[in-house]
């Protein structure tokens, strides 16, 4: 809302007192002089605010913004800012100021839901927008820096789903301070215990520094803005240097003294007997479901995992998992336990693994508290023992996890589901020791929608498990075997190209598999990337037939995926981050519909990869 001053004209009563002021001369006259002196120090310190350099000093999330030639507002560009997703399209510069001053931002905007504002003034940060400006409207608010604030950022963004907007001629007045200078390199990194494929480091700041980079064998891995974070994906038993470097608006320092680190020796996720390309098969042990019943001792040498379908609660909130064979009354030719015991430990010893699989579609799992997930594990434990299995598959779905309101940052859940699930399968590990397989079944809504949106959201509103398996993989990621998403049953996602891919076709996998190995900013927040996983973490899972679930992709389709993430081949119009010939494999639902049609998913894996 633009604030406005007292009217220019005076009555002749005002005039003529003002005068007499004037007149008695000293002190009465000082004070205008004086205020002239300050307003003359006053300048515009927004650089670039006509955008007649480009973005020069600007940054626009997610490439959202562009100089154009029309419309302007005046001279011959302006800036062009397009929302996309969870994107708002935010533009903005950091720009030095004094502490303890007074300044004014404006600028002259268009279009619908625009947005003009300064944040980190070190009192109240401040924002003024309007509804809708067709033509060309001014924007102006005003604040006062903090005690000890030397930058601020001024911004605009517009909101998200609407049309581009159009910002230009933005100034912001008032007192400028010292010039920004490059920061010192930072001192004193060190590294905390290492594991098997994760580092954490920390580093004392720099002063002046807005940000850190950090750097693993001279090439950057990732950005922080405080002075520690956690490099993951490397590789067990094997040293590592790292470096890290200051940033602010003038740039960036040069690179800290180098650090040498050694990963832990062990596991890299468990179940490291696994083929170096796995087939994961989800077998339908406690129901029947349409596609008939396959008993274990018939389930086809191609199958390197064997997911047991499905463990499931007693309850909703126990916690206490229960897993029975199929009733002879749904599964005729159902074996005793004693043969399927027998039946999985002739699997285990030709080289597969076979696990209990929690949840489904119908085994929702909520361990809302410290009791439930005790019982998780004592119960889980108890089939795992009984049944002699390997790992443990994790397929919660439907509502078994989701986010509380303010739970806003994947790497520090504070939701009780999220953190006793965390709990619970650590303790597992622990008690199983280094052999134990860890796999993860989520949907594409829990896990790279994540991208655009991450539970209810900054204000409220949002489906509030919208990535809500994140923090679970993300806490977990150096005990995880594999994680296969369902690639199906699931709505248009959009990718790391800003696009919305559609399942049913290689372009959908080839998008989604490469956000889980590239990692992606959680619902944009460039702050807060999602590591990518390491490739041998990644199977792509999919239906085995058109019955058995939406999305079912053709095996010709099936092996443009493959190819492109493999080798760079068949990728159409999606481009990926890398090449990643150690991907591990695929996953399908299921074994059963599988067999019901004749086994077209398997003997396409076979043959692509020459089992």
């Amino acid at each position: 809302m633009e604030r406005t001053g007292p009217p220019a004209r005076m009555t002749g009563l005002l005039a003529a007192f003002s005068a007499a002021l004037l007149a008695a001369g000293g002190l009465a006259a000082s004070a205008p002089a004086a205020a002239a002196a300050d307003a003359a120090a006053d300048a515009d310190l927004a650089r670039n605010g006509t955008f007649e350099a480009g973005l020069d000093g600007w940054s626009c999330t997610g490439g959202s913004g562009a100089a154009v030639s029309t419309p302007v507002h005046g001279g011959t560009s302006a800036l062009k800012a397009t929302p996309a997703g969870s994107d708002n399209a935010k533009c903005s510069q950091a720009v030095t100021v004094k502490p303890d001053s007074t300044y004014t931002l404006s600028a002259w905007v268009q279009g619908s839901y625009v947005y003009l504002g300064a944040d980190g003034t070190g009192t109240t940060d401040v924002s003024t927008w309007t509804q809708s400006a067709p033509a060309w409207q001014k924007l102006t608010t005003t604040f006062k820096t903090g005690p000890s604030t030397t930058s601020v950022n001024v911004y605009t963004h517009g909101w998200y789903g609407t049309p581009a907007y159009y910002a230009d001629d933005l100034t912001l007045i008032g007192p400028g301070g010292a010039p920004v200078t490059v920061p010192a390199a930072p001192a004193g990194l060190t590294a905390g215990t290492p594991t098997s494929s994760s580092v954490p480091l920390s580093w004392t700041g720099s002063a002046g520094a807005t940000g850190y980079n950090v750097y693993r064998g001279g090439t950057k891995v990732l950005s922080a803005t405080g002075t520690s974070a956690t490099v993951t994906g490397l590789t067990a038993a094997t040293a590592y240097s790292f470096q890290v470097s200051a940033t602010n608006s003038a740039g960036e320092s040069a690179k800290s003294a180098a650090l040498s680190v050694t990963t832990k020796t062990g596991s890299t996720g468990g179940g490291g007997a696994l083929p170096a390309h796995a087939l994961v098969g989800y077998l339908h042990s406690s129901f029947a479901n349409g596609s008939g019943y396959t008993r274990m001792a018939d389930v086809p040498d191609s199958w390197d995992v064997i997911d047991l379908a499905f463990g499931e609660p007693t309850s909703v909130t126990s916690g206490d998992i229960r897993f029975s064979l199929c009733p002879v009354a749904e599964c005729p030719n159902v074996e005793s336990a004693a043969e399927f015991k027998a039946a999985i430990k002739a699997k285990q010893a030709a080289g597969k693994k076979v696990l209990i699989s929690i949840g489904g579609q119908n085994g929702q799992v909520q361990l809302a508290t410290t009791a439930a997930r005790d019982t998780f594990v004592s119960s889980v434990s108890k089939i795992i023992d009984e049944y002699g299995l390997d790992g443990l598959d994790i397929d919660f779905e439907g509502h078994s996890l989701s986010l509380n309101t303010g739970d806003t940052d994947f790497r520090s859940p504070t939701t009780p589901v999220i953190v006793n699930l965390i709990s619970a399968v650590k303790t597992l590990k622990a008690k199983y020791g280094d052999k134990f397989v860890l796999t993860m079944a989520p949907e594409t809504f829990f896990v790279q929608l994540g991208y655009q949106y991450y539970g209810s959201g900054p204000w409220g509103g949002q489906d509030p498990r919208a990535g809500a398996y994140l923090p679970v993989i993300h806490a977990l990621r150096d005990d995880l075997t594999l994680l296969h998403v369902q690639d199906y049953n699931s709505g248009s996602i959009m990718g790391l190209d800003n696009q919305y891919h559609s399942m049913g076709g290689a372009d959908f996998h080839i998008a989604m598999t490469d956000m889980l190995l590239t990692g992606f900013p959680v619902a944009g927040d460039q702050t807060r990337t999602f590591p990518g996983l390491r490739p041998d973490q990644v199977s792509i899972g999919l239906p085995a037939s058109t019955q058995a679930g939406n999305g079912h992709t053709s095996p010709a389709e099936v092996t443009k995926a493959l190819n492109c993430l493999t080798k760079k081949t068949d990728c159409g119009s999606y481009a990926t981050h890398g090449t990643w010939s150690g991907l591990r494999g695929l996953m399908t639902w299921s074994i059963n519909w599988d067999r019901f049609n004749n086994w077209e998913f398997s003997k396409n894996f076979d043959a692509y990869f020459g089992s």
